[in-house]
């Protein structure tokens, strides 16, 4: 009988609480819900309806999709979107690869190093916009003093149709701290009897960054490939505080088209379904990044053969 009880005690202490598991997870489950499962359901109703906030909704159906393929800035913002991840993601991929190669060196000061270079990534959109805003003025800003001591005239950077993006790809350039630190992580994390055995067998450098490095650390470029893709699909803040979309939506970004159809034009019905659209775009090109990379990201196996 003593035997039997403390094998129920063991078995009711091992055993979990599923009550106090829902209790304490409640809190984010409702949150989680009210927050984000509800808003993206709703939003989804919304993009079949016609609905200006203060009236009542209008079911359209397909309506706002027909639009959407007929509008013209549309296809501006859908354009000037996939220009600039165009060049930001790999510039951004390449220059912190770059930098995280330059700073994985056993130097004296290279944390002093790592710091300066990381703050960039941490300081508030609004901010970094504001400060580049500046450093973009055609008349008194930074980068045109600095063309102008090598005898270069600067462009009118972002109020010029032709050169905002370019400008706008340079200031992206400034935070790529957060993938330096990511990369950093993962070059110390190449084994280094791999770079021995290629010095042995007469490598060099290139053909050790070509033939090591980047397959090693292939996950992490995939990974961060896919998180800037993301991010530059969801540019908002650096047009709605420096160009506002301008000059002559240059710098209309789908994200800032989304928000003036939401918030200053009231088409709520057609903003969501611009919302959804960005979705689809965003979840397609993930798709195609995921198919191809089984033809150039490397993961080791284990000793049993699985991944």
């Amino acid at each position: 009988m003593p035997g039997r009880l403390r094998s129920r005690l063991r078995k009711r202490l091992d055993a979990p609480d599923k009550g106090a598991f829902w209790l304490y997870a409640s809190p984010w489950i409702v949150g989680f819900a009210i927050f984000s499962v509800y808003p993206i359901v709703y939003s989804l109703f919304l993009a079949f309806n016609e609905w200006n906030i203060i009236g009542d909704k209008v079911w359209v159906g397909t309506e706002n999709f027909e639009t959407m393929v007929a509008d013209p800035l549309f296809w501006q913002s859908l354009k000037v979107t996939g220009v600039y991840t165009l060049f930001a993601v790999p510039l951004g991929v390449i220059m912190a690869l770059a930098l995280a190669m330059l700073l994985n060196q056993r130097v004296r000061g290279v944390n002093i190093f790592r710091t300066i270079f990381y703050i960039p990534s941490v300081i508030s959109g609004v901010a970094a916009a504001m400060l580049w805003a500046w450093i973009f003025n055609p008349e008194f800003g930074v980068m045109n003093a600095g063309l102008g001591l090598l005898g270069i005239e600067g462009p009118k950077w972002l109020f010029a149709q032709e050169w905002v993006i370019p400008a706008l790809v340079i200031m992206s350039l400034w935070s790529v701290g957060g993938s330096m630190i990511i990369y950093l992580a993962a070059l110390q994390g190449v084994p280094t009897e791999l770079y021995e055995a290629a010095r042995v067998d007469g490598a060099g450098w290139w053909s050790r960054f070509w033939h090591v490095t980047l397959p090693q650390i292939s996950p992490v470029i995939f990974f961060t490939l896919i998180t800037g893709m993301i991010n530059t699909f969801q540019t908002f803040t650096q047009a709605y505080v420096m160009t506002n979309g301008g000059p002559q939506n240059a710098s209309l970004f789908f994200g800032l088209y989304l928000y003036n159809n939401a918030f200053r034009y009231l088409k709520m019905g057609y903003a969501s379904a611009l919302a959804w659209t960005l979705l689809l775009i965003v979840l397609l090109l993930t798709l195609v990044v995921f198919v191809t990379a089984r033809f150039w990201v490397h993961y080791d196996t284990d000793a049993t053969g699985g991944w």
